[in-house]
């Protein structure tokens, strides 16, 4: 219902945007010609719709120009890949044309890629950008901005390669200064990646509640791409939590956007964690009709720590629907694995839960035998001393062939989400 006049000056209009690209708060006149530009064609589009159009021109313009920047961080960023690691952060401060917000935001994105399997690389990726963000111009409220994005990557680099104190740090020189450069940012910087980013900290650190806030805050600032990964991460401190209906119902409403998305790492973990809330909700008929899609996007991985687990969730699926005989092979070869890498408490999980099903055949003998195996974890880090206490009294009760299948499954249950809660009590949940 607009003027022909009207539609052909905005065509012209969004043409011109690729023209005309910029960096936020750069002192430019082809700014001040976009509002000029926008004024025209929004007073040909007429009196009543000139606000709108005025409100959608403009930010088309801004939109226009990061589509701009960000597509040419792709050829900056591949122009990066062909040099050593050791001569990027040369190239970065000679070269202008890598002080880019976009090339920033692109390689923060590259060094979360890179935390899935190589610390070390997440951190070089993480301060590179970081760099860049200093060097980025602009107003100074924007390379805040920057800036406090760039510190959260570290932040997170940093908590996968295990330098909690270093991480902590990271987060609260970024928490600063992304906030005192908010009014610099027209948008372009996702709120909610750093808002998710602390969270996986806190969650590490054991400070639950904190974790769930930042979570609802993240989606809170959505639409945005992450809401899928945000709900499963939700859908994880529930689990923790002990409110398995919870989890599974939250869940269930991350499906259809986690299938509408199509990314298989995504629906692999959205899948694992159904098929786990089943398991902890006694509907195992229901979680073992998810393993064969698990097992195929398992294999699509290769990752040798997603089969072991694989294999735990399988034994644990097993144990539930009285498979006893696959149960014990499958927890026994999980078991050995986990003690194997040196990941103690996972094995103290698994110990337990093979336990039971001696327990349950009257081997208290063989009870007794996986309790004395269990003195590595006594001085093993990583479980805090409320787990070690509660694994001390069913040792002690094992060693007396007095311990019985309930005390095994509270102390596993315990130990399953006193994990990433340690202030949790033993006591708590009798």
């Amino acid at each position: 219902g607009l003027p022909v006049e009207a539609v052909t000056q905005a065509r012209a209009f969004v043409r011109s945007m690729r023209q005309h690209a910029r960096s936020p708060g750069d002192p430019d006149e082809d700014a001040h010609a976009d509002r000029r530009h926008v004024e025209k064609v929004a007073v040909q589009a007429g009196n009543v719709t000139t606000e709108f159009a005025r409100t959608l021109l403009n930010g088309i313009s801004e939109e226009g120009r990061a589509l701009v920047f960000r597509q040419q961080a792709r050829v900056l960023w591949r122009r990066l890949q062909r040099h050593p690691t050791s001569e990027r952060r040369t190239l970065v401060e000679r070269a202008p044309e890598f002080r880019s917000w976009a090339l920033c935001e692109l390689i923060c994105k590259e060094s979360i890629k890179a935390a899935a399997d190589n610390a070390d690389r997440a951190r070089e990726l993480a301060d590179l950008a970081l760099l860049i963000a200093d060097l980025t111009p602009g107003e100074a409220s924007w390379r805040w901005r920057l800036q406090g994005y760039a510190w959260a990557h570290v932040g997170n680099a940093r908590r996968v390669g295990g330098d909690l104190p270093g991480a902590e740090e990271a987060f609260s020189r970024a928490g600063e200064i992304w906030k005192a450069g908010a009014p610099g940012d027209p948008g372009l910087l996702d709120e909610a990646q750093v808002l998710s980013l602390e969270a996986s900290l806190r969650t590490i650190q054991g400070r639950l509640p904190e974790a769930a806030t930042l979570l609802d805050l993240a989606l809170a600032a959505t639409p945005n791409p992450l809401r899928p990964n945000l709900l499963i991460n939700k859908a994880r401190l529930l689990e923790w939590a002990g409110d398995y209906e919870s989890a599974l119902e939250t869940l269930e409403g991350a499906a259809p956007q986690v299938l509408q998305q199509g990314d298989p790492r995504l629906l692999f973990m959205l899948r694992h964690n159904c098929a786990s809330n089943l398991m902890h909700l006694g509907r195992y008929a229901e979680a073992e009709a998810l393993l064969p899609e698990i097992q195929s996007l398992a294999v699509q991985f290769n990752n040798e720590l997603d089969g072991v687990r694989l294999h735990w969730l399988k034994g644990r699926i097993a144990a539930g629907l009285g498979k006893l005989e696959e149960a014990l092979v499958a927890l026994s070869q999980v078991r050995a694995e986990f003690a194997a890498r040196g990941t103690s408490y996972d094995s103290a999980l698994a110990t337990l839960e093979l336990a039971v099903l001696y327990l349950e055949r009257g081997r208290t003998w063989e009870v007794k035998t996986l309790a004395r195996q269990m003195a590595p974890i006594f001085h093993a880090q990583g479980v805090h001393r409320e787990a070690l206490a509660a694994l001390k009294l069913f040792c002690e009760a094992a060693e007396k062939e007095a311990a019985t299948i309930e005390l095994a499954r509270r102390v596993t249950e315990y130990l399953y989400r006193a994990q990433h809660n340690p202030s949790l009590r033993f006591e708590e949940l009798r």
